[in-house]
C-alpha cells in the first residue's frame, strides 16, 4: 500500500489552509515562498522536460498541443501575427505556431525559469523557424510589455505553478489587442467513469516513480502531480478567465478531461 497523497489529501489540506497561503502542491505556503519553490523543480527537470512529458502522458501531449494550435489557427497573411507565449521555456508551441502560420507568426516565448529559456534557445538554433522566434525572462503576474500588442497570448502546462493566478491572468488581458485571443491548454479534471480511478493511480503511483528512475528526482514530479489536483476544475477557472475580462470564454476536454483547452477573447 502506497502513502503518496491522494485527492482526499489534497481536500483536507484547502480546508485547513490560513486564507493568505498559496499552494505549493498539496503544501499550503505564504505567496511569497511559491516562486522559488517552483523555480526549483524546474531547474531540475529542464534538461529532461519533453521526455518527461512523453513518458507522463504517453506521448499524448504532443497531439494536445497540436489541438491547441490548430484552434487557434494563427493567420497566414496581412500584418504579423504577434503571440506571447507565456510560460512556454522549451519553445514547443512557439514553434508549432511559427510553423502553423508558415512563418507569418512572431513568437515572444516568456519564462520565468532561465533553465527552460535556454533549453528553448537550443531547440531554435536547428528550427527551420527558429527566427521567428525571441526569448525573454518574465513574471506572468508582472510582465513588463505595453498594453494592447499581441493577438494571441498562449500558455501551455504552465498557468497552475502561478502563484497568482488572478493576476497572470488580468496580465494576460492587459497585453492583448482588443480581439486578441487567450488559449490555455492544462492539466485538468478527469469528467469519464473508471478513468479518473485509473488516472488517479497512474499519477500517484507511476508518475513520481518514473521521474526517480528516469531524472533521480522523485520531489519534483510528485509536487507535479500534486499541483494539478489543486489546480480549479474546468468551469471554476472559465469563471476565473471571464472575470479577468474575457468574453466568449469555453473549452474543450482532452482524452476525457485529463488536459483541457481553455479559450478566450478580449472583446
Amino acid at each position: 500500500m502506497s502513502d503518496a497523497p491522494t485527492k482526499n489529501d489534497a481536500a483536507d489540506a484547502t480546508a485547513a489552509a490560513p486564507s493568505n497561503a498559496t499552494h505549493f502542491g498539496f503544501r499550503d505556503v505564504d505567496p511569497t515562498e511559491k516562486q522559488g519553490l517552483v523555480n526549483g523543480v524546474f531547474r531540475n527537470v529542464a534538461g529532461r522536460y519533453d521526455l518527461m512529458n512523453d513518458l507522463m502522458s504517453v506521448g499524448v501531449h504532443r497531439l494536445w498541443k497540436d489541438g491547441m494550435v490548430s484552434w487557434l489557427a494563427p493567420r497566414k497573411t496581412g500584418a504579423a501575427y504577434e503571440t506571447l507565449d507565456m510560460a512556454g521555456g522549451t519553445g514547443d508551441i512557439a514553434s508549432r505556431i511559427a510553423h502553423r502560420s508558415n512563418g507569418h507568426a512572431k513568437v515572444l516565448v516568456a519564462d520565468i525559469n532561465d533553465a527552460m529559456l535556454g533549453e528553448g534557445k537550443v531547440r531554435a538554433q536547428t528550427d527551420p523557424m527558429g527566427d521567428r522566434l525571441s526569448f525573454a525572462c518574465m513574471n506572468a503576474e508582472n510582465l513588463p510589455l505595453e498594453a494592447n500588442r499581441f493577438d494571441a497570448y498562449t500558455i501551455a502546462f504552465g498557468i497552475r505553478n502561478v502563484p497568482d493566478l488572478d493576476a497572470a491572468l488580468s496580465e494576460a488581458f492587459r497585453v492583448l489587442k482588443p480581439g486578441g485571443r487567450f488559449m490555455c491548454l492544462e492539466f485538468s479534471h478527469v469528467v469519464v467513469p473508471l478513468l479518473d480511478e485509473f488516472y488517479e493511480t497512474w499519477s500517484f503511483e507511476a508518475i513520481p516513480r518514473i521521474g526517480q528512475i528516469v531524472t533521480g528526482d522523485r520531489d519534483s514530479y510528485q509536487y507535479l502531480v500534486e499541483s494539478i489536483r489543486k489546480f480549479p476544475q474546468q468551469k471554476a477557472f472559465e469563471d476565473r478567465i471571464r472575470k479577468a475580462g474575457f468574453s466568449r470564454v469555453t473549452h474543450r476536454n482532452l482524452t476525457g478531461g485529463i488536459a483541457a483547452i481553455h479559450s478566450g477573447y478580449k472583446i
